[in-house]
């Protein structure tokens, strides 16, 4: 069957990379003799029109398209064009724009298992207390310095950030504890590269918690490399298991974030969503990112 591409762009994304992306990956199609249509700001109502969609951005990106179109089951790809691409190394590692042109067209799409938080969809994570703080310290702030905002609102948030209270109601925890982090995670990481929950797939039909007590300002400081790099889960005050659901309650609004983009409540029900969405990312040769 011939393909007939949608290629789907978000040209806010990575201060203008996304843009950037979408000419590489169109001249290559272009080269290929492969049948595609670009779509930059207005993306069309369905895409009953093509065999296969191709989205640029990064996982904000990724994240408002799997909730504009919750029911699409044709084959996907992502290519890495925001600020944040950790669903992309995911699926791909670190691969050119050509290379994975390339995969994609010669791969058979798998299902990829997503996350349901409050009615809304993830694929990558939900991330509870401090990760939640520096997305919304972030929120509306240009991204222009690439990551160095990024960094100093982590260090700004080391320093001021006051851990709260949570009920937590799942398979592997039942009760109430302080936690700085609470990272329910589909992905292996979050914040363009922290390693925060190593042994999580996308393909397992679960979702892998990791949870991390209450710190004094000293002992962040001194873990943050480790948490960065996932060497964390054997430390004495982090707690990590896999459960399919997870309800989450505290007094005050919880400061969360889901695939990145900033969100709030008091209470968060989550669950895992088996096989939810198809991707185009590895062949026989090729693995997503272990």
């Amino acid at each position: 069957m011939d393909k007939k591409i949608a290629v789907v762009c978000n040209p806010l994304a990575g201060s203008g990379r996304a843009v950037t992306v979408s000419r590489q990956v169109q001249n290559i199609l272009v080269q290929l003799k492969v049948s595609f249509v670009f779509f930059n700001k207005e993306w069309p109502e369905h895409f009953s029109d093509f065999t296969d969609v191709w989205i640029v951005g990064g996982d904000g990106t990724l994240n408002f398209f799997i909730n504009k179109y919750p029911q699409l089951h044709l084959p996907l790809a992502v290519f890495k064009g925001g600020s944040g691409n950790d669903f992309h190394w995911l699926l791909y590692g670190d691969i050119t724009v050509k290379e994975q042109v390339v995969l994609v067209l010669k791969a058979k799409p798998a299902k990829v298992d997503a996350g349901l938080c409050n009615g809304r969809l993830f694929l990558n994570g939900v991330g509870i207390g401090f990760d939640g703080a520096v997305v919304n310290d972030l929120a509306n702030k240009s991204k222009k310095a690439g990551k160095a905002s990024y960094y100093l609102s982590v260090l700004k948030n080391l320093l001021s950030y006051r851990e709260l209270d949570y009920t937590i109601c799942c398979d592997g925890f039942n009760g109430q504890r302080r936690l700085l982090i609470m990272s329910i995670a589909n992905g292996k990481r979050f914040g363009g590269g922290f390693q925060v929950a190593p042994p999580a797939s996308p393909c397992d039909g679960m979702l892998d918690v990791v949870m991390i007590n209450a710190l004094p300002f000293w002992k962040r400081i001194i873990y943050l490399p480790v948490m960065e790099r996932g060497k964390h889960l054997s430390l004495p005050f982090v707690k990590h298991f896999k459960t399919t659901a997870i309800v989450i309650e505290s007094v005050v609004p919880m400061l969360a974030h889901l695939d990145g983009e900033f969100y709030k409540d008091t209470k968060m029900e989550i669950t895992i969503l088996p096989d939810r969405f198809l991707f185009c990312f590895r062949s026989d040769e090729q693995n997503y990112k272990s």
